[in-house]
């Protein structure tokens, strides 16, 4: 069995991780770590585990656990992982870090979205972009994953097949997303009061989201060329999900069925990623409590023009399921164990 830790067990993402973790069957959980609810019991905090998960929330020093665990899942705020994490520690266990500490190969251009310092840039390097369809091999030999954004999760699986195939004008791509108010966190905020998200969509960050170096990253280190896009997230007043419409002007006028054909060449073999069959567009409810990301494309009718839409679950695929499904792939598992759950509905 793998021994596993969760720092950062109580925040919505380190929540869906032990969830999703207790079902795994190759997986035992040994340590759940929490600053705010530190010596407490685990089902105490989130009643959904009553009788499930009586552990205790320890506070725990990270070079400690390196020591008796296997593998460390470190769901904390940005800044955080990269004060904590060392050399010494990463040859002792492998890590999962969900924050953004190591999703950004520069760190300038790290402390000019997140305006923190990065307090470990020697381990940029080490880090592997975990984006799991893309990525596996990578993953199966790296100690360090830096798990992706919820949204830049979203845009990328949706984009890239068009971006490898060099099919989309580089310079005019839109990405236009709404998630629901688990993707703030749980933390009290105002923004996600109910009185305050209920009954409304907004735009926010527009322009200014920390998410959008990390989509441009991965787009360009796929394409070859420096890739910039336009990408505007919205809070749309529900609990889980994201969806995300993005807009592309192709280079030629390619039929429907040369680009279903690309999408069937890079993911007819995944477990995670459905097409949508043709004049289907893909619902957040469609998806929700599972690790599937579905994705479906229409064309305008000059055929200049594409819009993808892709839907997953933020907590899951866009967080949770997503390191999960990175373990089994750095610990050479099958990749969809315990993450063969069918998406709730309706929810």
């Amino acid at each position: 069995m793998i021994k596993a830790g969760v720092i950062g067990a109580t925040g919505y993402a380190g929540q869906e991780l032990v969830r999703i973790l207790y079902n795994h069957p190759e997986v035992e959980i040994k340590v759940l770590s929490s600053k705010n609810h530190n010596n407490q019991v685990y089902e105490s905090i989130y009643k959904n585990f009553n009788k499930i998960c009586e552990l205790k929330c320890e506070e725990n020093e990270l070079e400690a656990l390196s020591n008796q665990l296997d593998i460390i899942f470190l769901s904390l705020p940005h800044g955080v992982t990269s004060k904590l994490l060392t050399d010494t520690i990463l040859k002792n266990v492998k890590v999962v870090d969900l924050s953004a500490d190591y999703r950004l190969k520069s760190e300038e251009l790290y402390e000019y979205w997140y305006k923190i310092k990065h307090d470990n840039k020697d381990l940029l390097n080490q880090a592997i972009y975990g984006l799991s369809e893309w990525k596996k091999k990578e993953i199966s030999k790296s100690r360090l994953i830096a798990n992706p954004g919820c949204y830049p999760t979203c845009a990328l699986l949706s984009l890239l097949p068009l971006i490898k195939e060099g099919i989309l004008e580089e310079d005019n791509i839109i990405i236009d997303a709404k998630s629901g108010v688990s993707g703030a966190g749980r933390s009290l905020n105002l923004t996600t009061h109910f009185s305050e998200c209920n009954e409304s969509v907004k735009a926010y960050n527009v322009t200014s989201h920390r998410h959008t170096p990390e989509i441009e990253q991965e787009l360009s280190e796929i394409n070859g060329n420096e890739i910039s896009v336009t990408f505007t997230p919205h809070l749309v007043p529900m609990n889980r999900g994201i969806l995300c419409t993005s807009y592309g002007n192709l280079k030629n006028s390619n039929s429907y069925d040369e680009i279903k054909q690309i999408y069937e060449k890079y993911y007819q073999n995944e477990l995670f990623i459905r097409l949508a069959k043709k004049g289907v567009f893909p619902e957040t409810k469609w998806v929700k409590g599972s690790n599937y990301c579905d994705i479906g494309f229409t064309l305008n009718k000059s055929a200049s023009k594409i819009i993808v839409i892709g839907a997953i679950d933020n907590l899951v695929k866009g967080a949770a399921g997503q390191a999960v499904q990175n373990m089994n792939l750095m610990f050479n598992l099958e990749e969809n164990m315990g993450l063969k759950s069918v998406p709730m509905f309706p929810v």
